[in-house]
């Protein structure tokens, strides 16, 4: 099939009506709520499709058989199966819509992907192993250790001027021992490919064989942005990048952030990097003061502990702010050797650290019960246990724990 349409329409789109010939049970893996889980549903096949199935690094289509929405679709051999929600009567006749901003987009990336691929490698040699459309950008795996800046800028102009240039995009449909296939690119076929095949010519640019959608001209892909590069796996660099729609909208959320940037620091574009940097600066240098702060409060802490003739073999404190090195000088200051000591800091009902020390008897005897009880995870030795904790609503109750444990052996 050519999936070629006019940019202009939008939503759920050209209703087509076809047979439904197969429906069973089935489940699908589906992310909700950023974790995985079974959605239980049917499989259903159709006497023919519009919704393209999920492959060559293309993302499937959305919409609708009836009113019921398709969750995915998949290719089992020449044929698509569509994931929906509820059964379909077999035999029954069907309406089927596309959701035309996910395949426009879809269009934009994968046809944006080709010219990438034709140029970087008449300009620089450098071929594609691979590619992917991510839901945000999209990343082309090129066979190169490293590209250069300036290589990257003109690959991006040349791209830009193919778009500008109005380059047609056409669709051929070979036989698998056609001799033209000799002269397509291609990474090789599906081992259950079946049937013609598919390519998509880039008029002067590039012949290549696809089943993904396509633009019916590259004037449709209105923009390319390179993003940048990332290191690849075994010598490769991964080249990001934008097309069309997802260019303007990444414009549009850059120069929000921009103007959020402007009210914040009080100065133009131009200076926020200096700006902040100077921030940061600033910033390091009042954590630095501050920690050597804490530690003399730690210090006078223990001393004021240790000053009072009326203390007992258990000392026990919550700061807000601190770390392990605050709790480890108390501790230190204070002596462990036959004083119990338990330490937090954290938010008062909420994440944290702790320790505790003293008799390595009583420490390997209490450890584990206050690692439970503020449901924690950490370890311990020598005579200190310590870690990190979920929830300090319950430090109440290790207080009393520890404090009749020290009576009972006194």
């Amino acid at each position: 099939m050519c999936f070629q349409m006019p940019e202009s329409l939008t939503g759920y789109i050209f209703p087509w009506h076809k047979l439904v010939v197969a429906c069973s049970p089935g489940e699908m893996k589906q992310e909700i709520n950023g974790k995985k889980e079974t959605v239980k549903g049917f499989n259903v096949k159709l006497q023919d499709t519009i919704l393209f199935p999920e492959g060559g690094g293309q993302p499937d289509d959305h919409g609708l058989i009836g009113d019921v929405p398709v969750l995915r679709v998949t290719r089992q051999g020449a044929e698509a199966v569509h994931f929906v929600s509820s059964a379909l009567e077999v035999g029954q006749e069907v309406q089927l819509k596309v959701d035309w901003e996910r395949r426009f987009d879809h269009m934009q990336q994968h046809s944006g992907q080709h010219l990438i691929t034709a140029i970087a490698e008449s300009m620089f040699g450098y071929k594609t192993t691979s590619w992917e459309l991510g839901r945000q950008r999209s990343t082309i795996e090129l066979d190169t250790p490293s590209m250069k800046p300036a290589q990257m800028e003109a690959l991006e102009a040349a791209v830009n001027e193919k778009i500008r240039a109005h380059v047609p995009v056409a669709v051929q449909v070979l036989s698998l021992d056609d001799p033209a296939l000799e002269q397509v690119r291609s990474r090789g076929l599906p081992d259950d490919a079946a049937g013609p095949i598919r390519i998509i010519d880039i008029e002067g640019v590039d012949v290549n064989m696809c089943c993904g959608t396509h633009v019916s001209n590259l004037s449709h892909l209105q923009v390319i942005k390179l993003l940048g590069t990332e290191k690849g796996k075994k010598n490769k660099t991964n080249l990001l990048f934008l097309v069309g729609n997802r260019v303007l909208k990444y414009a549009e959320k850059s120069y929000s952030t921009e103007r959020s940037l402007v009210s914040l620091l009080k100065t133009g574009p131009d200076y926020h990097v200096d700006t902040v940097d100077k921030i940061q600066k600033t910033v390091k240098g009042l954590q630095k003061s501050n920690l050597g702060l804490l530690r003399d409060v730690a210090v006078l802490i223990a001393q004021n502990f240790k000053s009072n003739p009326e203390r007992g073999n258990f000392f026990t404190l919550h700061k807000k702010e601190g770390d392990n090195e605050f709790m480890s000088i108390i501790a230190n200051e204070i002596g462990t050797e036959e004083t119990l000591v338990f330490l937090t800091v954290g938010e008062e009902k909420g994440p944290g650290l702790f320790l505790l020390a003293g008799p390595s008897g009583k420490v390997s005897e209490l450890g584990p019960r206050v690692l439970e009880m503020l449901q924690g995870k950490g370890a311990g030795k020598n005579g200190r246990f310590q870690g990190k904790v979920n929830s300090m609503a319950r430090r109440g109750e290790v207080e009393t724990l520890i404090q009749e444990h020290c009576k009972n052996e006194q």
